[in-house]
């Protein structure tokens, strides 16, 4: 049992450490000039630190880009699951040919790869003069994420017991108040699983901000990055400084979800 223990021990720890060394590099040459990173030990902090290629970044433009992905990731959170859970609840209650026709018309998209509609949709957001503005983004993205979104929550919402819902509506609630007051509460874990998984897939779009956009009033991370990457190509510390601060919002995302994501995974071991 101890020898068993002793090996979990050590591959966690070997893992730790992979995962960390790429993140402490980062970090490190983000605080270091480009002189003295071309001179000095990369993985030890010597040759004094400072942090004035956050600085060069901001100024480049990174704080716009940075707002853009915030704005846009947070409104197609939002969008996404109040769409997928009220959805997926009409789904589930009810049980007619309309609602399994549109069941069944939302797990298409999970058959549809974005880059093989990517001109149809550059057509549709330019009729509709959405091109080159952040609710084309937004729009999109959200569309994109809906279909998986619905499948999880309807697969949820068919686990909760029909004798709640069925005790609540006796009791005179509407299913306004079924919804409120039953589905709501009790989807929060999977709310914030999908908050994260969707939060990722927007956050790292490319293709999408590449086709819909090309001013960089409306630039996302992924696009400023490659921006950075030409403009400050020797600059590795600038590079660094600006992939570090690409990470921070998911970070944060995720410190903030982490209980209920907690809660979610414990759910499904349960099952």
């Amino acid at each position: 049992m101890r020898a068993g223990r002793l090996a979990v021990f050590l591959l966690a720890t070997v893992w730790l450490v992979i995962v960390l060394a790429p993140i402490y590099y980062m970090v490190l040459a983000s605080l270091r000039s480009q002189g003295s990173y071309l001179t000095v030990s990369p993985w030890l902090p010597t040759g004094g630190l400072t942090a004035s290629e956050y600085g060069t970044v901001f100024a480049a433009g990174l704080g716009r880009y940075l707002l853009n992905s915030v704005i846009i990731t947070a409104a197609c959170i939002l969008l996404t699951l109040a769409f997928s859970l009220g959805a997926a609840f009409r789904i589930v209650r009810k049980s007619s040919r309309a609602s399994g026709a549109a069941f069944r018309l939302l797990l298409i998209g999970l058959a549809i790869p974005i880059q093989a509609i990517i001109v149809p949709l550059y057509l549709l957001i330019d009729k509709l003069h959405l091109y080159d503005t952040l609710a084309a983004l937004i729009l999109a993205m959200s569309a994109a994420a809906v279909p998986v979104s619905v499948l999880i929550m309807v697969s949820f919402i068919r686990d909760i017991p029909r004798e709640l819902i069925g005790a609540m509506l006796v009791d005179g609630g509407t299913e306004w108040t079924v919804f409120r007051r039953l589905i709501w509460p009790l989807a929060r874990p999977v709310l914030a699983t999908l908050s994260i998984y969707d939060g990722l897939n927007v956050w790292n779009n490319f293709i999408l901000p590449l086709v819909l956009t090309q001013s960089s009033n409306v630039a996302v991370l992924p696009l400023g990055l490659t921006k950075f990457e030409g403009q400050y190509a020797i600059d590795v510390p600038a590079v660094m400084a600006a992939v570090l601060l690409s990470v921070l919002p998911l970070v944060a995302l995720f410190v903030v979800m982490r209980k209920q994501v907690m809660r979610s995974l414990g759910a499904i071991v349960l099952r």
